[in-house]
């Protein structure tokens, strides 16, 4: 995959796979509070493409942001970096 100018990446865990060529990924950050100083969770779920079908519910993989591929998906799948528990 080119580079093309400067485009997001995020690391998150797959969540569904049901689809064909789409799964859903659950990305986690930490926000701090403007007021108070305290650090919390946010968390967003993103529509991946995966054109072979590779990433398996519980898996941990690393999206790129892509031109919007349908109404919902903007983001392509770049690798697996683990395997999910119990996952072959």
């Amino acid at each position: 995959m080119t580079e093309r100018g400067l485009r997001k990446k995020m690391t998150g865990t797959v969540v569904s796979n049901k689809m064909q060529k789409t799964a859903v990924v659950l990305v986690e950050r930490l926000t701090k509070h403007g007021t108070y100083g305290k650090f919390f969770k946010r968390h967003a779920k993103y529509m991946v493409h995966d054109p072979q079908g590779v990433c398996q519910v519980g898996d941990k993989v690393r999206i790129i942001e892509s031109r919007p591929i349908s109404r919902e998906k903007r983001w392509q799948m770049v690798e697996v970096l683990t395997k999910g528990m119990g996952q072959d």
